[in-house]
């Protein structure tokens, strides 16, 4: 965090890293007001990889991770926010390329869609989801693309199997049921990334995600801010309930900085614009999840460092 001078107002504030939404469906909704409400970057996890790949350079920045991979009756195929174009179902675990229905060929036409991250759906409680073999298959040929593997998990015993399986990710924090310390240092050990989404949920199954997310990061774990942005009546920008819920968890400070400006599924952020927010740093540490709520994005060079 700097002290700094916004030069466009004259504004003095806080620059941070640029904020990263790291779950959203942009085919759901109007991403154009996400920057001035604070997200620079977004992560589409289950769209259409032909208009992703089209779509205009600019702000909200988009990795993507093309159509989910899903195996025939399984999730989400046949929903009403779900085209046929956000679902490739997998019918086999060949490894081969091009082999029609095949695991590889699945991942391969994500990655040649420009796909920086796969999805693939273990959501036993709606439908059937790939067995271990084609599970494997997806995330070995996507390792060979240097892409990694990101995970709906939902369902008895889905979310080890997404370790054993060397899944790098979590499209949500495990809301379903408790985990073990077991399984929860297993996930830690293994350096697999959960993406909060906590604001979705509601009664139990919000209570059961705040509590494997404190877990989890008590553990160690690497916690990313994400929303499911597009699921249900959520705020365009940042979600304050999303931070507030994760500060509950135990997600604090800096750490709670962290989520938000994790560079995941890349290694570098940006740094042509930077969040700004304007007024003093909290000296209170409840009041940080508000606080952050109020970044914009801005040029960096709209900011000049205060002694």
């Amino acid at each position: 965090m700097r002290s700094v001078r916004r030069a466009l107002t004259g504004e003095s504030g806080t620059m941070l890293p640029a904020f990263v939404d790291h779950h959203v469906h942009l085919h759901l909704v109007d991403s154009s007001d996400l920057p001035r409400r604070g997200i620079a970057a977004v992560v589409d996890l289950g769209g259409d990889p032909v208009a992703l790949a089209r779509r205009p350079d600019g702000l909200p920045r988009v990795a993507y991770a093309g159509a989910f991979l899903t195996v025939p009756g399984g999730y989400p195929a046949g929903r009403p926010w779900a085209p046929e174009s956000i679902v490739r179902v997998v019918t086999g675990s060949s490894r081969h390329p091009g082999v029609d229905g095949g695991a590889r060929t699945a991942v391969d036409a994500q990655a040649d869609a420009g796909a920086s991250v796969i999805k693939v759906a273990l959501h036993a409680d709606a439908g059937p989801v790939p067995d271990d073999d084609t599970l494997a298959a997806i995330v070995e040929s996507a390792r060979e693309r240097g892409i990694a593997v990101v995970a709906h998990a939902q369902g008895d015993g889905q979310v080890e199997r997404a370790i054993d399986a060397g899944v790098s990710a979590l499209a949500h924090a495990p809301f379903d049921a408790p985990l073990s310390r077991r399984v929860i240092s297993r996930a830690v050990a293994a350096g697999q990334a959960w993406i909060s989404t906590l604001d979705i949920h509601r009664g139990e199954a919000r209570r059961l995600a705040i509590a494997n997310v404190r877990a989890f990061a008590a553990r160690g774990g690497r916690v990313l801010y994400g929303t499911d942005l597009g699921n249900g009546p959520l705020p365009v920008g940042l979600n304050r309930r999303e931070l507030l819920a994760l500060h509950e968890a135990g997600v604090r400070g800096d750490a709670l900085v962290a989520t938000l400006t994790d560079p995941w599924p890349g290694s570098t952020a940006t740094d042509a614009v930077s969040t700004f927010i304007a007024g003093p740093t909290p000296t209170d540490p409840d009041d940080v999840p508000t606080w952050l709520s109020r970044g914009t994005v801005v040029p960096t060079e709209e900011l000049t460092r205060v002694d």
